[in-house]
């Protein structure tokens, strides 16, 4: 009887120690997984601002690196988009500082003004 729960036990553990070994290798696989999109995300966000760079003027950068840190996602449209017409060839020249305020007027969102009328 106390050989058999002996057996058991030693069955138990080295179950254990296989789920555990078996998990430490899946976390490995995960980690180096996580580090390679990592590493894609920052070698697209260099060539992004590399891109940006041929773009933009300095004064220009300057003003959108200003403005991301509190409209995030306009900048990261308007970047997108100034990618996409330098890519097919429809920007002829680098854009300045009143260019873009220009574009960025012209995505900000019509707003509507509100009155009101007592009677």
């Amino acid at each position: 009887m106390t050989d058999d729960l002996e057996e058991i036990r030693r069955k138990r553990l080295a179950q254990i120690q296989q789920q555990q070994a078996a998990q430490q290798q899946m976390g490995s696989g995960d980690m180096q997984a996580a580090m390679q999109q990592e590493q894609m995300q920052a070698e697209m966000e260099a060539k992004k601002q590399a891109l940006m760079r041929q773009i933009l003027t300095p004064e220009a950068r300057e003003r959108l690196t200003n403005l991301r840190m509190s409209r995030k996602e306009l900048v990261e449209q308007l970047e997108n988009q100034l990618i996409m017409l330098a890519q097919s060839g429809r920007l002829q020249t680098m854009i300045d500082d009143e260019k873009l305020k220009q574009l960025l007027v012209q995505m900000q969102p019509k707003k509507r003004e509100t009155t009101i009328k007592r009677m």
